[in-house]
């Protein structure tokens, strides 16, 4: 994937970068719950994927902040121009695989493809990936099971930069169906700012399958 480098000597953010990337946990996120109420209506009409619909939105919204796109190699800044999604796919034993996925697509094209490619993941049944194999991607997960209020994601040491977006069981309140919908981000890129943004455009990509 083609990335480009940001001059740090021009970056608007380097002290910033310098304090948060010092860190021994330099990370920072949030759990906001997100109105899917018709966006479920549209999923079950359609007989869609839950998880790909969700997952492909996400992607999408994510893709249109330049920080998400943004990694740190070498003590440096590098941007990605498009960043593909490495998300967890449950086998049969109980455990998962890891399974990558470009969005840069339609969202009808989208679905085939990506359940082609859960079907191969599921037959690599992989999860070994080096840094630089990872560093353009955004790691996805889901926990179905519950309706969380918050989680907490493993991290390695030392710190990667890849953003870490994960969804729990949906759940309604004042008639409304609600996700959780996390994010956990390196705080040396990305500010509350840009986390902002990102659910904001989380809901329109949201809003606009069911027109």
């Amino acid at each position: 994937m083609y990335y480009k480098y940001i001059d740090m000597e021009m970056y608007q953010r380097k002290s910033h970068f310098d304090y948060f990337n010092s860190l021994a946990y330099p990370y920072v996120g949030v759990t906001v719950n997100i109105d899917i109420t018709e966006l479920l209506k549209f999923i079950k009409d359609k007989k869609l994927p839950f998880f790909l619909t969700i997952c492909y939105d996400v992607s999408r919204a994510a893709n249109q902040i330049p920080e998400f796109r943004q990694r740190i190699l070498d003590n440096q800044i590098v941007e990605y121009e498009y960043c593909r999604t490495s998300h967890t796919v449950a086998l049969n034993d109980g455990t998962y695989c890891y399974c990558d996925l470009n969005s840069n697509c339609s969202f009808e094209d989208y679905i085939s493809y990506a359940k082609q490619e859960q079907e191969n993941a599921k037959k690599r049944r992989s999860i070994n990936e080096s840094r630089e194999e990872a560093l353009d991607k955004i790691f996805i997960s889901t926990l179905p099971w519950l309706s969380y209020t918050a989680i907490i994601n493993p991290t390695p040491v030392p710190a990667d930069s890849n953003p870490r977006i994960t969804w729990g069981k949906y759940f309604m309140q004042d008639n409304k169906m609600l996700l959780p919908v996390s994010v956990l981000c390196h705080h040396a890129l990305i500010d509350g700012l840009h986390i902002s943004k990102f659910y904001d455009l989380l809901n329109e990509q949201i809003s606009v399958h069911p027109n």
